[in-house]
């Protein structure tokens, strides 16, 4: 199956984002508009996913592993969803901002 993706230099900083990670992984850092629910969560919390001013929401892991598997999931069920090119490790690279509840933000 062919995984729509996005670059992290298409995507506005205050983009709505589908944040798949763990919650430490939320905690340490995470994009201003993003929501967060875990990739074990995702299926029993469809009715949560985000409204996006886009057409596409962008779903997004560390690194792309995890974020590939919902988009694939997302996708047989009828969302519009794409897989944000290189996870958080490229918005972070891309001087991207990041926020954290403890203040200091970093990509975990």
């Amino acid at each position: 199956m062919n995984i729509p993706a996005v670059s992290v230099n298409d995507l506005p900083d205050d983009a709505v984002i589908l944040d798949v990670r763990e919650q430490d992984e939320w905690d340490a850092g995470h994009a201003p508009g993003a929501v967060h629910i875990p990739l074990a969560e995702l299926p029993s919390r469809l009715d949560e996913l985000p409204e996006t001013d886009e057409a596409t929401l962008a779903v997004v892991c560390r690194g792309g592993g995890r974020s590939s598997r919902a988009v694939a999931w997302l996708s047989q069920q009828g969302f519009d969803v794409a897989n944000l090119d290189g996870g958080m490790k490229a918005w972070q690279g891309a001087g991207k901002q990041l926020v954290a509840e403890s203040g200091a933000a970093t990509v975990k």
